[in-house]
């Protein structure tokens, strides 16, 4: 997996975690902070990407690369739906405008 993919993620995975050991007080901004670590690893996700030879055509191909089979057996089950979701529309060369991100 790529370096900064891989760096991304592991800190969408901590602060996954810490989101859902969060203490009510606390749960709003670790939620946000959460959510800003997913796009930020989307955009190293797509950066990586942009920059294959061969790009896939479809999700599923995409799903069958090897780099996104390692992403997605490190993927919490709760998270598989945004994944898809943005890694469909990076497949299909589309950005998600920042009032469309899931909230």
């Amino acid at each position: 997996m790529d370096a900064t993919v891989e760096k991304a993620l592991q800190t969408v995975l901590a602060n996954w975690e810490k989101m859902k050991k969060s203490h009510e007080d606390d749960a709003g901004d670790e939620a946000e902070q959460f959510e800003a670590s997913f796009y930020a690893w989307m955009e190293k996700l797509r950066s990586w990407f942009n920059q294959l030879d061969q790009k896939p055509a479809t999700l599923d191909e995409a799903l069958r690369l090897p780099e996104v089979e390692e992403i997605t057996d490190l993927l919490p089950v709760e998270l598989m739906l945004n994944f898809e979701t943005e890694l469909e529309l990076i497949v299909e060369g589309q950005t998600r405008i920042e009032d469309e991100r899931y909230d």
